[in-house]
């Protein structure tokens, strides 16, 4: 989708690639995918020896957190509190409960201390700028899988600015970098929801993130979509695909998810507020778009 490869690993549940335009970047790479192998190690819920799972342990006191962690968990009640609770990162409970605990990198089922309790939200957690401590007031585990993509793509991409021509790609997230080989604009495909094979549509992009959520993307055993609607417990239901274009990937992921949660209307509107640009399909093919979507 983003043209030749320099590089893929498979990390943080999917596949990275890495594409920079020019010569003698080895270096410069290798220091983009360190990121996303420390942001996976703070903020996976499928680590036992995360700082995201060791805090799941820790209920009823300040925690200090790391910078990267901090901030993914900021971010992530931030946009729950936007969303009236549509989004929310409280749901790794549910999420294991409905079939996704399974490790990525060794198929074995992740199993939490921590017991499943209806009762908890996003307003169960508080941080504190001033200390850079994370409270759980509840016992619940985290959920960061809608903020931790982006910021690892956002870390990556202020590690190759300086080369300017780049793209990323983690599963849907990416950020591209100045022009592509060509010397024009990347030219990213939307995938159909529900045509293998095709595009939906297709954008120009040029230092912008472009993240796409869709219910094709993952499904439990038992067939539910991974993206739940955290009011309920159960799968979001209304939108087949949800593609979000914004300054920072991080943004765009968080509300890809948000939107997709929140529907087609409403999830436009949400888009619409924060200043970004979007399409959403919902599941009878119907398209919703903001204005100022790029062509």
């Amino acid at each position: 989708m983003i043209g030749v490869p320099v590089r893929t690993e498979v990390l943080m549940g999917t596949i990275v690639t890495i594409h920079v335009v020019g010569n003698d970047t080895d270096h410069a790479i290798e220091r983009a995918f360190r990121w996303f192998r420390e942001i996976e190690s703070r903020c996976s819920r499928f680590d036992e020896h995360s700082e995201l799972v060791q805090l799941s342990m820790r209920i009823g006191v300040p925690v200090r957190a790391s910078p990267i962690l901090f901030e993914a968990v900021r971010f992530s009640l931030l946009v729950a509190e936007e969303t009236g609770g549509a989004f929310d990162p409280t749901v790794g409970l549910w999420m294991h409960a409905q079939g996704f605990n399974r490790e990525y990198r060794t198929g074995g089922t992740v199993r939490s201390t921590v017991a499943l309790d209806g009762d908890v939200s996003y307003r169960d957690v508080e941080v504190d700028a001033n200390e850079g401590t994370i409270t759980l007031h509840k016992p619940l585990l985290l959920d960061l899988g809608s903020v931790a993509k982006g910021l690892a793509v956002d870390a990556a991409a202020r590690e190759l600015q300086p080369l300017r021509d780049f793209a990323i790609d983690a599963g849907g997230d990416l950020y591209l970098g100045g022009c592509n080989p060509h010397g024009v604009p990347w030219a990213i495909g939307i995938r159909h929801p529900r045509t293998d094979g095709a595009l939906i549509d297709s954008f120009s992009l040029s230092d912008k993130a472009v993240c796409t959520s869709g219910d094709y993307e993952r499904l439990a055993p038992n067939g539910t979509v991974h993206i739940l609607d955290p009011r309920s417990g159960t799968s979001a239901a209304g939108s087949a695909s949800v593609t979000v274009v914004a300054p920072t990937a991080l943004a765009a992921d968080a509300l890809a998810t948000a939107a997709f949660v929140l529907g087609p209307a409403e999830g436009i509107d949400l888009l619409g507020r924060h200043g970004a640009e979007g399409l959403i399909v919902s599941t009878g093919l119907e398209r919703f778009e903001t204005p100022g979507l790029p062509r």
